[in-house]
């Protein structure tokens, strides 16, 4: 099969998936006033169902003692609250076969670290109320390895009072692929799969909004990380990106839903180079599937997504897809694509929350906590053309133990296949996690 008939292909089906990102964005004109809910918080649409447990076998800390840190004065001119997200024990064990280890070195078992972020978020009312939001993070899940600290979000944002919804100025996530826009802690699997297409947080502005009586959301913006990365503006690259989300199923209050959505992004080349790179979905694993630079103008990606829940049972795909500009004409094409089913063995759901467009962590509601066990597959192919960047599939199974509603205890066992450079390798791990997230 020639690579010319593959690659129209592939911009036709960007193109249709535009349209309807497109026509989806249009029907989202009678707007909400709800605003989006930070990160990692509980949701809101949690359906009664089971109650959530007060009490459980791990000690963790009180409801009102976590209250008390929040500080709103009788006037409520301001508001400060606090945040934190701890992952401060994870251990990854490696196994490689010859071929493996010929590919991308030895991979040593490691302790880590994985991330400690502390947030402060809260509003200020200045005659309009902007909303504000500040986190600063030791390795973070985008951490580069130079820096041990950085900032990893720092924005404003208020209501708009219009279409155009919440607009934020600052660093903010990107909208685009699930597995970011969502809590990254708080998905069944312990590590994203699809980074290679997306880049975490962005300098920028950005609009978001509900529509059809929260039944939808969608968010676009315009970033350029020029400020953090010390490149100039006209170097660096500037992105836009948009997300738009749907729920055609919501019953028995939230206990069954069905979420669709669909997200594209221009990403423009920093120093006329594009590079695509991913990693085994282990943080302290190199780079399995890597490019290089790709002498490029920009890459235009496609990113469509879908979550099915059903009481305990639940199921979240994804398929994302980079069409690359190149400087020679080639326009390489790369995509990556998972699956993860999982249930949670105690009865609790996954609950979905409106305002974002995505679930939250799962809510135990008995002494013992709740216990999930959980499968993915997952596909990210770097080949094409003269561009042979690897491609690696994976089977990823596991469990976690949501203790409390903050506490959270997994361990999870891979085996991921590389094909490189004419040879296929095989790596096992065993990842092992605890976090605490509030």
């Amino acid at each position: 099969m020639s690579i010319k008939p593959m690659a129209g292909r592939r911009r036709r089906v960007a193109a249709m998936a535009g349209s309807v990102l497109t026509g989806l964005l249009g029907v989202a004109c009678v707007p909400c006033a709800s605003a989006q809910s930070p990160e990692s918080d509980r949701s809101p649409d949690a359906a009664p169902g089971l109650p959530v447990s007060e009490e459980f076998v791990l000690p963790d800390v009180s409801d009102k003692a976590l209250e008390a840190t929040k500080i709103e004065p009788e006037h409520k001119k301001y508001s400060l609250k606090w945040g934190v997200a701890l992952l401060p024990a994870d251990y990854t064990n490696f196994t490689q076969d010859p071929a493996s280890q010929q590919q991308v070195g030895r991979q040593d078992d490691k302790f880590e670290v994985r991330s400690a972020r502390l947030m402060a978020r809260g509003y200020v009312d200045l005659g309009r109320t902007w909303n504000y939001m500040v986190s600063y993070e030791y390795k973070g899940f985008d951490q580069a390895k130079t820096a041990n600290w950085a900032a990893t979000d720092l924005n404003i944002s208020t209501q708009t009072g219009t279409f155009l919804g919440k607009v934020t100025l600052g660093k903010m996530k990107e909208p685009y692929v699930y597995e970011m826009a969502g809590d990254a802690a708080n998905l069944p699997q312990n590590e994203r799969i699809l980074s290679p297409f997306f880049k975490s947080r962005s300098i920028g502005i950005q609009f978001s909004n509900t529509f059809m009586d929260r039944s939808g959301t969608w968010s676009a913006g315009w970033y350029n990380d020029w400020l953090a990365s010390g490149k100039s503006f006209a170097t660096n690259g500037q992105d836009t990106a948009a997300r738009v989300t749907f729920l055609p199923v919501w019953l028995d209050e939230g206990s069954g839903y069905l979420h669709v959505g669909a997200s594209l992004r221009y990403a423009g080349a920093a120093d006329h180079a594009i590079r695509l790179r991913g990693k085994p979905a282990s943080n302290v694993a190199s780079n399995y599937v890597d490019t290089g630079n790709i002498s490029a103008d920009h890459a235009f990606n496609l990113g469509l997504e879908a979550l099915w829940n059903s009481g305990p049972y639940s199921v979240l795909a994804e398929y994302a897809h980079a069409q690359i500009s190149a400087a020679d004409g080639s326009n390489p094409g790369f995509s990556g694509y998972y699956a993860t089913a999982s249930w949670v063995v105690t009865g609790e759901h996954r609950p979905y929350d409106k305002n974002v467009g995505y679930a939250r962590r799962v809510m135990p509601s008995r002494k013992i906590g709740a216990w999930e066990v959980f499968m993915r597959y997952g596909v990210v192919d770097l080949n094409d053309g003269a561009v042979h960047g690897g491609r690696m599939t994976g089977w990823w199974t596991g469990i976690n133990w949501w203790a409390t509603r903050r506490w959270k205890a997994s361990i999870g066992y891979g085996t991921i296949d590389l094909e490189k450079n004419g040879t296929v390798g095989n790596t096992q791990t065993v990842l092992s996690r605890l976090q605490w997230i509030f």
